[in-house]
């Protein structure tokens, strides 16, 4: 097959730049990196054909650079973007400044990103397409009256029209909150997006966040390649997503699908994207927003449908229309994924900083690992703390649920603290492995974390001097896990109580 570009830009760092640049390599298309000064010898620019700098480290003067992006793509003779997700992966100016240059933009049109994309827009969309949203505004908090804001009733959240991923978004649980969430949001939405629109929504708990993964082509073909749940968040972020969504009745499945399908039939819609709801006790579903680029989570999705979203992200871009078996593409057994982030869950999940020890990640049948630093890799604190994803695939969720805690026990990260102590809890939770959680089972279960023991963390460094041992001698890990076995319990999974036991 005659590749569909010659060399495509991926405006993007870490693991999604990664993920990109093997799509390329898979077909046959040389890819570009971009990098701030602080990425200069990160893995996501060794792992590319060619690269350019693009500014110095804060994301605004690199990442987030309009221009510095377009003139690395002039220099590098790219014929193509691909944006990733975050940074400008939804601003439709960054789609039309691509598109006025002669370039293709990998991702939907930039008048999809202005009627879908920006969660205002979408809100209205969805509205006119007679899908229900949450009960909320749909103009800027800054254009509201008021007596708006009041009547939509509390607990409410403050929300970044202009992005995702958490950023922007606050609680407020009374009127004497409610200005200094408004001032916070928009100055974490600045940061993050360069937009400091927020809006005002109620805040529906309990209740799941369930998302539509969409894939259409520029002939009007559009592929409902099924639901994910991503209800495990900590400060409205995802930390674990699964495909297809536990304990959800056929009715509101199908339900979701056909909603999602009204909401991206609304507007001229191809390419990838995401139609995310929220869905409570009683399985009534609301519209929160359409996330008009790839996800974190694209993954489990391509697990469960053994559809490429991303290389097919390119080959719609290049005209290239769905086959049939993407188009009538359905979920073969179950697939979770969780995050590896440089948090500290017995600290809040506050950042944390780093250079990377031990690195060992699982493998075996059933598991992916998608993964944007090496040992040695010093953290940058100036971008997203996102590590690693792990994804498992089995034939059904409890075979997932148990590969998950087997891939989780071989896992190993030292040198900063992580969330791999959260995610070897969280398959120990009855709820989690019951399928039967909600959004609240972060704060709720979890809240500061078990306490941790002498012996969790003995056990801690026995386990993280066997991973270094391991990587210096090229021995197989499940030996060395063997060997170090206490009390029934592989230090692997005791580990997870404390990352933050060996900062180098």
């Amino acid at each position: 097959m005659t590749p569909p570009f010659r060399r495509i830009l991926i405006a993007n760092r870490g693991e999604i730049a990664i993920r990109v640049a093997r799509a390329c390599r898979e077909l046959g298309i040389e890819s570009v990196a971009v990098y701030s000064d602080v990425d200069r010898d990160a893995p996501h620019v060794r792992a590319m054909d060619h690269a350019e700098r693009i500014g110095p480290t804060p994301a605004a003067e690199s990442y987030l650079s309009v221009d510095a992006i377009l003139d690395a793509a002039r220099r590098s003779e790219a014929e193509a973007i691909h944006p990733g997700y975050g940074f400008l992966s939804e601003s439709a100016a960054f789609a039309r400044a691509v598109e006025s240059k002669g370039l293709v933009f990998v991702g939907p049109p930039a008048e999809t990103m202005e009627g879908l994309g920006n969660k205002l827009a979408a809100r209205r969309t969805a509205v006119a397409a007679g899908v229900a949203v949450t009960p909320g505004l749909l103009v800027p908090a800054a254009d509201a009256r008021p007596s708006e804001i009041e009547d939509i009733g509390y607990p409410l959240l403050v929300k970044a029209a202009g992005g995702g991923g958490g950023r922007g978004v606050r609680r407020v649980d009374g009127p004497a909150e409610l200005d200094t969430a408004l001032d916070t949001a928009r100055a974490e939405a600045v940061a993050a997006f360069g937009d400091g629109t927020v809006y005002v929504e109620k805040l529906v708990a309990p209740a799941r966040h369930i998302e539509v993964q969409l894939l259409g082509d520029r002939a009007g073909g559009l592929a409902v390649l099924g639901e994910r749940d991503c209800s495990i968040q900590r400060r409205h972020q995802k930390l674990v997503e699964e495909a297809p969504a536990p304990n959800l009745s056929a009715a509101t499945r199908a339900g979701l699908a056909d909603d999602a399908r009204r909401v991206a039939e609304a507007v001229r819609f191809h390419n990838a994207a995401t139609v995310e709801f929220l869905v409570d006790e009683s399985e009534n579903r609301w519209f929160l927003e359409m996330n008009t680029r790839l996800q974190v989570e694209h993954g489990v999705t391509e697990l469960v449908s053994g559809v490429d979203i991303v290389a097919w992200q390119i080959l719609v871009a290049a005209g290239e229309h769905l086959p049939p078996e993407v188009m009538e593409a359905r979920p073969t057994g179950h697939a979770i994924q969780v995050r590896i982030y440089a948090e500290d869950p017995w600290n809040g999940f506050g950042p944390s900083a780093g250079t990377v020890g031990a690195w060992q990640m699982a493998a075996g049948p059933g598991i992916r690992v998608d993964a944007g630093v090496e040992p040695g890799y010093e953290l940058p604190t100036a971008y997203d703390p996102l590590l690693a994803k792990l994804m498992v695939h089995a034939a059904d969720r409890g075979a997932a649920v148990a590969r998950l805690r087997r891939a989780l026990d071989e896992t190993v990260v030292s040198g900063m603290s992580t969330t791999l102590g959260f995610h070897r809890w969280l398959v120990d939770q009855p709820a989690f492995v019951d399928g039967r959680y909600d959004t609240g089972l972060v704060s709720d279960a979890w809240g500061d974390g078990p306490p941790l023991t002498e012996h969790d963390r003995s056990l801690a460094s026995a386990a993280v001097a066997v991973a270094r041992r391991d990587l210096a001698d090229s021995r197989p890990h499940e030996d060395a896990a063997a060997g170090l076995a206490l009390d029934g319990e592989r230090p692997w999974s005791r580990l997870a109580r404390t990352e933050a036991v060996d900062h180098e």
